[in-house]
């Protein structure tokens, strides 16, 4: 494999994770990122054994280990007590856990790993390839960068390359979105759990613990409210008091954690894409990440599929020629994402929107189902990210299981 000189346009975790492992394998690496100051983007997020897996080959899962904190266990209940959801990763294997992360914390993380290896270019917006030799980049203020080998489209779910690139299939706003914020964690007692509360599919409160970040050693919880993306001026209009007197109403134990939060700022807006392509490259393009497959977060698989997509591209190139490996990057990716995208979008009114009776059946029905033969098994195995077409899965490496049980013993809090 001869070095090649590649672009990246975007510095979020796709494009940090293929900095990292490209410039490691000897490659050229330059990115470029439209924020003049490149930062994390998000609260909290759910890193999944796939995703660590990832990080574990990268050598980097110390540095997770150091600011994450161990997720055993998914439960939501709704405000009269019946569970609704609560699975254990432990269902799967005793060692085997998510770890919930502030995109502050891995942002750093993998900053750090690029070092000095990657060159960053930030404030500025690449529009697209030059018109007259896609060797090139052109930026918005009509200026061109390269030649390079190799571009790659990092540049997330509302992507401005990935229209460019065609074999767009379908790209959607989802019309439910929510509101986030960090909480100081203080004595809550699920330092372990994701929990959610949800009243039909109209409202859904959830906490989960996303450890430290560096700099800053208090552990924090990722808050969100699920709320209509027209409903958002609505909320920032009304007062701030009567929303939080809703949330106690609903959850009375978390709303204790909202004391701090005294204004609207305090609370990011957030908006899910649904976006599947017909194709993945075209000539020296390729597409990761979110700019390749943005889906609803119910399923908490876009960082993981973010690590996964660099890691694929990365052994492609390593296995073939520039062309051929660009074609088995979106063969390997696609058939493991496909299935992540389907229950996605199923799954995403169950949870969120105004169908009631779906949301009914969703609280009689979801636990008994996990229950049935097969039932359990699949369920957990698309939490943990393993699930790979409708009936194959994704093999653990055993020395990373060991590690993974290794580093966080079942049942002690990460705090």
């Amino acid at each position: 494999m001869r070095p090649l000189h590649i672009a990246i346009v975007g510095y979020g975790t796709a494009g940090q994770a293929a900095s990292v492992l490209l410039a490691r394998d000897g490659h050229r690496v330059e990115v470029f990122e439209r924020a003049s100051e490149p930062g994390p983007v998000g609260a909290g997020f759910l890193l999944q054994p796939t995703g660590l897996q990832v990080l574990w080959r990268m050598g980097l899962l110390e540095s997770v280990r150091a600011h994450g904190a161990r997720v055993e266990r998914l439960y939501g209940d709704t405000p009269c007590g019946r569970a609704v959801m609560d699975m254990r990763y432990a269902g799967l294997d005793p060692r085997l856990c998510g770890v919930g992360m502030q995109r502050g914390a891995l942002f750093s993380i993998l900053d750090q790993a690029c070092g000095d290896m990657v060159r960053l270019h930030a404030g500025i917006t690449i529009e697209g390839p030059d018109d007259t030799d896609d060797r090139w980049l052109r930026d918005a203020e009509g200026g061109r960068h390269g030649p390079f080998d190799l571009m790659l489209a990092a540049d997330g779910a509302a992507s401005r390359l990935r229209g460019r690139l065609g074999g767009v299939r379908r790209d959607a706003v989802y019309p439910w979105g929510a509101l986030w914020c960090l909480l100081d964690a203080d004595d809550w007692p699920y330092l372990n759990e994701l929990r959610q509360r949800y009243v039909a599919a109209r409202r859904m409160i959830g906490l989960l613990p996303v450890g430290t970040r560096p700099g800053d050693a208090t552990p924090r919880l990722s808050f969100f409210w699920s709320l209509p993306v027209a409903a958002f001026d609505g909320w920032q209009s009304a007062a701030l008091d009567d929303w939080r007197d809703t949330v106690t109403s609903i959850w009375p134990e978390a709303s204790r954690l909202l004391a701090t939060t005294t204004t609207h700022a305090q609370l990011a807006r957030a908006t899910y894409r649904d976006v599947t392509l017909t194709q993945w490259h075209r000539g020296r393009w390729v597409l990761l990440g979110d700019a390749a497959h943005a889906m609803s977060p119910q399923l908490g698989q876009g960082v993981n599929m973010a690590l996964l997509d660099a890691e694929a591209l990365r052994d492609a190139l390593r296995a073939e020629a520039l062309a051929d490996a660009l074609s088995t990057y979106a063969r390997v990716r696609r058939r493991h994402v496909a299935i992540y995208q389907f229950w996605s979008r199923w799954l995403t009114p169950v949870f969120q929107s105004e169908r009631d009776v779906i949301a009914k059946a969703r609280d009689v029905a979801f636990q008994p189902m996990g229950r049935l033969p097969g039932g359990r098994g699949h369920m957990l195995r698309v939490l943990s990210g393993t699930q790979h077409g409708a009936f194959g899965s994704l093999a653990l490496a055993p020395e990373f299981v060991e590690a993974l049980g290794g580093f966080w013993a079942p049942g002690v809090s990460s705090r």
